[in-house]
């Protein structure tokens, strides 16, 4: 059973370091594209980054997921 909990931690834990490098990636993307004058596509890129961090922070604190969800 504490195999399971631990796996499912690990689990977890990628997931969030996964969405992260995301969006860290997607805001990278974003400033080339803006650099080359991609404008459309530099803002496709930061909502991706925005969706990857909302999405991060929601796994870190799933308390908050009810209350979000109501906010909106």
């Amino acid at each position: 059973m504490s195999n399971m909990m631990r796996n499912s931690q690990i689990m977890a834990q990628t997931k969030d370091e996964n969405l992260g490098y995301m969006s860290d990636m997607a805001l990278e993307l974003a400033q080339m594209a803006e650099d080359t004058g991609l404008g459309t596509l530099a803002y496709l890129f930061r909502m991706a980054a925005l969706e990857a961090s909302t999405a991060n922070s929601v796994l870190a604190e799933p308390d908050n997921l009810s209350r979000q969800m109501t906010s909106h």
